[in-house]
């Protein structure tokens, strides 16, 4: 065997699945859809991550427009519904909004089920300026979660960053 055929079955036997991550919402329009953009972001292949609604519309072109500032395109995302999901297994199922925590149906194997109860920012109205502020906060927010969430998530995982493997 060769160093290199060797190096590669070491590395085979070492990785470690990605942590599957799920955030819900009322309609995956704006908040879970930001959550899925950022964690993929900042998470990288530590983590698989997915975002669905108890009912789906169509993805919050505010939502995109936000995340195009934070250089994610989005454009090319749709709005899910929750049953797309109902058969998988997540380490993480994350409701985003109080009415989703209620209805959120359970996920057998997910072991760990949080709540962020996050404002709409869709129902801010007012300006161009004042909506697009409204889903600017929400980012930053999301954000200011989502990095705490990361290094306990690893760490409850008993890895460091950096360890699932890129498939």
């Amino acid at each position: 065997m060769t160093v290199a055929a060797a190096g590669r079955a070491a590395r085979k036997e070492l990785a470690v699945t990605p942590i599957r991550v799920l955030f819900v919402c009322t309609h995956n329009s704006a908040r879970s859809q930001i959550a899925e953009a950022l964690l993929r972001r900042y998470g990288g292949a530590d983590f698989e991550v997915h975002s669905a609604g108890t009912e789906a519309t169509r993805v919050n072109p505010y939502a995109i427009r936000v995340l195009a500032e934070q250089g994610i395109d989005w454009s090319q995302a749709r709005s899910k519904v929750i049953t797309e999901f109902l058969d998988q297994e997540f380490d993480y199922v994350i409701t985003v909004c109080d009415r989703a925590r209620e209805t959120c149906p359970v996920f057998p194997g997910s072991t760990n089920t949080l709540h962020w109860g996050l404002d709409d920012p869709s129902e801010v109205e007012g300006t161009e300026e004042e909506r697009l502020a409204a889903f600017r906060r929400t980012e930053l927010e999301v954000s200011t979660r989502l990095r705490p969430f990361i290094e306990v998530a690893l760490r409850a995982a008993g890895r460091p960053r950096g360890s699932a493997a890129v498939t």
